[in-house]
């Protein structure tokens, strides 16, 4: 039987990384978005609308990802070079 007065703990949701495809919290990872119009952005705040894809904040994770076509494929589009230099910025500025 539950402990009433205890607090409930709350389930952080989880993801799958596309590179390495190791699950980790959602918090951990970065989230690249299609809008619903087909345009493809880096979502750091993870409440954009639209089909999205995680990855994990390293750069070997993002270079499989990128190489094996993971990451287009995910999002169903291709994917501009801009994305992948805005990921690749946005893992060195946090490790």
């Amino acid at each position: 039987m539950a402990d009433k007065g205890a607090p409930a703990k709350k389930k952080m949701p989880e993801r799958r990384c596309i590179g390495c495809g190791a699950t980790k919290p959602k918090a951990e990872l970065i989230r690249v978005v299609r809008s619903p119009e087909g345009d493809v952005s880096v979502d750091l705040t993870g409440k954009k609308s639209g089909r999205g894809a995680y990855i994990c904040r390293s750069s070997s994770c993002l270079s499989k990802a990128v190489k094996k076509g993971q990451l287009a494929r995910n999002l169903g589009v291709s994917i501009p070079d801009e994305i992948a230099d805005r990921l690749r910025l946005e893992i060195e500025n946090d490790g």
